[in-house]
């Protein structure tokens, strides 16, 4: 037998004996196994359509559409910093739901070029300050705790990616960043703007808190407009791009995400409630810094993350843990950092992951004594 074969007879052997021993008749198991499946139906039925197909085009869009310069003029290496982290800091705000929108513009923007420091800022700030999150947050946590989440979301996404760039520092003709321009994607500014306006304008529509019927019209009439324009001013071999670096974005990301989410499901009710109370019960080193571990292994949308946090709040979370885990949760869930490991690596993003614990931590602490 060769090499090749030993490997797969082991993950054969592997999987086998997990089947094998896995306690199917115990009720945790059970109970397991129906929260990842309901979290993967709920997430299916909640994001994919309305909130990830959008962001996988446009992150196509992106890599396809968006012209080098213009990119590397507010967010590039040799941009000045004050520009490009302040731009990455707020321009997700408009980007309303949730971190699976982000991640798929976060690899775009990193393809076309972007510097990791703003790329980081833009990937930590996009979950956490969203309009739909804010208002959320706000209406059902406080204002207190909503204003804490945007201030402190802002200030830890530009000094993340700041010390990202600091511990990693990289030289733009040694990354291999940039794609080639191609002389198919030559079109009109009026057009690009009117494209990514009404793709945007999807993701925009899906977070307003309005009628649902009046919801999908709008979403349905802006993704036709897409097509049609799509039809009648593109070139064929932009539109062919475009779709296949939407395919490219597609194969990556959806995979690692429902995997991550199905994972993300089942460890939920092994997480015993008391327990977390007790830890994250006042608003101290220890307990901030659980939360912001917490946040790592739950996967948290715009949806799900405020209902939970209202009812350990109610039952005696302190503040500055729950803040901890709004900025963390977003930003470390299991889905994205399966999805950051594929852009970045094992190291950047280990150091990511070690970063927003520690910040998000020390932010939970400060806010924690200073507003609640």
């Amino acid at each position: 037998m060769e090499r090749k074969d030993y490997n797969i007879l082991f993950w054969i052997i592997l999987v086998f004996a997990i089947f094998y021993f896995i306690p199917a008749n115990s009720s945790w198991f059970q109970t397991s196994i129906l929260s990842a499946f309901t979290l993967l139906n709920d997430y299916a039925k909640q994001h994919v359509l309305t909130c990830l197909v959008p962001a996988l085009f446009i992150a196509g869009a992106i890599a396809v559409f968006v012209k080098k310069d213009a990119v590397l003029k507010y967010l590039g290496h040799k941009s000045k910093k004050i520009v490009s982290y302040s731009i990455a800091s707020v321009s997700g705000a408009i980007l309303a739901v949730c971190s699976c929108t982000i991640l798929p513009l976060f690899a775009g923007i990193r393809k076309r070029g972007v510097g990791l420091g703003p790329a980081i800022t833009f990937l930590f700030a996009g979950p956490a300050i969203n309009i739909a999150a804010i208002f959320l947050t706000m209406s059902v946590l406080g204002y207190e705790i909503g204003l804490a989440r945007v201030i402190s979301a802002v200030l830890l996404s530009v000094l993340v990616g700041l010390t990202m760039a600091f511990i990693f520092r990289e030289k733009a003709e040694q990354g291999g960043l940039f794609m080639q321009e191609s002389k198919d994607t030559q079109m009109s500014k009026k057009i690009l703007f009117t494209f990514f306006g009404l793709m945007i304008a999807v993701l925009i529509v899906n977070g307003l808190q309005i009628n649902s019927l009046i919801k999908y019209i709008l979403m349905f009439s802006f993704a036709i407009s897409v097509v049609l324009l799509v039809i009648f001013k593109f070139h064929k071999e932009s539109t062919k791009e475009w779709l296949g670096e939407t395919w490219n974005f597609s194969k990556m990301l959806l995979p690692l995400l429902f995997i991550g989410v199905f994972i993300a499901g089942f460890i939920m009710p092994l997480l015993p409630e008391t327990l977390i109370q007790n830890l994250v019960g006042k608003n101290t080193i220890f307990g901030n810094l659980i939360a912001s571990i917490f946040g790592a292994f739950m996967y948290f949308s715009t949806l799900t993350e405020i209902p939970i946090l209202q009812a350990l709040i109610a039952k005696g979370m302190a503040s500055g843990p729950a803040l901890a885990l709004l900025l963390a949760g977003p930003s470390l869930s299991l889905p994205n950092m399966l999805v950051i490991r594929k852009v970045l690596g094992n190291k950047k993003t280990a150091v990511y992951v070690l970063l927003v614990v520690i910040y998000s931590t020390i932010a939970g602490l400060i806010f924690g004594n200073l507003l609640f």
